[in-house]
């Protein structure tokens, strides 16, 4: 397969099923930042940490792989021929989201209970979680205005929802495995 095929040179590209739309369509939007999120995570899989977490973060990155073609498909284009056969896009369901909920419970279960919002920082991969974070919030924004647009799975929203969530306690995680104090915001009066 060749990388470059010179398809995109005027600033458009196909989604799955061959629509051609512009690059700053909504839906190359979502699915571009959900790749980016996805090579944050894999900026923190490579950093020095628990291999159980590199795991789990192995694991969310396949999902967000699943996530990324599920966006890149159009609603009427889920099912494509294939020769003879059907191809059908996996889909993120519930479970997915469940693994997320039990991986925060257990990380809470090891941390001391919040009583500010707390600063990003202390340590690089504790920030690298947080940019992470915040790039799944924007992916989350972005397939909410999607959903406004074109028929997206809801599932989808409540993953990125939640793995918001998960990358927010693991931040507090690693700083607690690294040693790093966690600076409490306390506003000034």
């Amino acid at each position: 397969m060749k990388i470059y095929t010179k398809t995109g040179d005027k600033g458009k590209t196909s989604l799955f099923g061959g629509e051609r739309v512009p690059k700053y369509h909504i839906r190359v939007e979502a699915y571009g930042t959900i790749d980016e999120l996805n090579s944050y995570i894999g900026l923190l899989r490579d950093q020095s940490i628990d291999k159980i977490i590199k795991n789990s973060l192995l694991k969310i990155q396949n999902e967000l792989f699943v996530i990324g073609s599920t966006l890149a498909t159009p609603p009427n284009k889920e099912k494509l021929k294939s020769g003879k056969e059907r191809l059908q896009i996996d889909k993120i369901n519930t479970n997915h989201i469940s693994f997320l909920e039990n991986e925060i419970d257990k990380m809470n279960d090891d941390l001391p209970p919040m009583t500010h919002f707390i600063l990003p920082g202390g340590h690089t991969t504790v920030s690298y979680c947080h940019i992470a974070r915040n790039i799944c919030r924007r992916a989350e924004r972005i397939v909410v205005q999607l959903s406004e647009e074109s028929y997206v799975n809801e599932i989808i929203l409540g993953y990125l929802n939640r793995l918001s969530d998960y990358l927010f306690v693991l931040a507090r995680k690693l700083s607690k495995d690294l040693q790093v104090k966690e600076i409490l915001w306390i506003p000034k009066d």
